[in-house]
């Protein structure tokens, strides 16, 4: 892990994983750190997640630290100002735009913290994520607990019949599930 702020040097982490494994709670306890630290943070979420809060990132066991809504990744650019630490909470959402965007942050000398699902509810990779994983110098890969057996859950299994890639839920829609007892959807 990075521990050195060089307005010369940034760099990007990746924290991902399923649903319910802890990524925004990573993510709210990293950008906490740097807080202490007396770094100037910027945290961002997509305006379409707005399950809990829509000025909060809010993790499912309540954690939360405050953030700023926005619809596209070019905004998190526009907004971040001079921020050294720069946070995006469910990156899956953004569209690949937000590789260039994160790769700008890093080149401007910026640590960007990014957490989001490496998979959909079908266990497909989801929008950027693999590809900022591939050009992140750090990432860190959490896991759930199956809710049906207790063993390592790293798949999202939804329970509506949606068949929308993005369907904005929580624990009524969506329960973590490990690769034994993930059911793919049918079609």
């Amino acid at each position: 892990m990075l521990h050195v702020i060089d307005k010369e040097y940034g760099w990007i982490e990746v924290i991902c994983g399923s649903m319910f494994s802890g990524k925004s709670e990573e993510l709210i306890r990293r950008l906490r750190r740097a807080q202490i630290a007396q770094q100037q943070v910027a945290i961002f979420k997509p305006a379409i997640d707005d399950r809990y809060s829509s000025s909060h990132i809010v993790s499912h066991s309540e954690q939360r630290i405050p953030s700023i809504a926005v619809q596209t990744a070019q905004e998190i650019i526009e907004k971040s100002g001079d921020a050294h630490v720069v946070g995006i909470d469910e990156v899956q959402f953004f569209g690949p735009e937000v590789i260039d965007v994160c790769e700008k942050l890093a080149d401007a000398g910026k640590r960007v913290i990014c957490a989001g699902l490496d998979q959909d509810y079908r266990a497909q990779p989801f929008g950027s994520v693999p590809q900022l994983l591939a050009i992140a110098e750090s990432i860190t890969k959490t896991l759930a607990i199956c809710m049906c057996c207790g063993a390592p859950a790293n798949r999202t299994q939804r329970l509506s019949k949606d068949s929308d890639q993005v369907v904005v839920g929580a624990k009524e829609i969506y329960e973590a599930r490990c690769r034994k007892c993930y059911t793919p959807p049918a079609g």
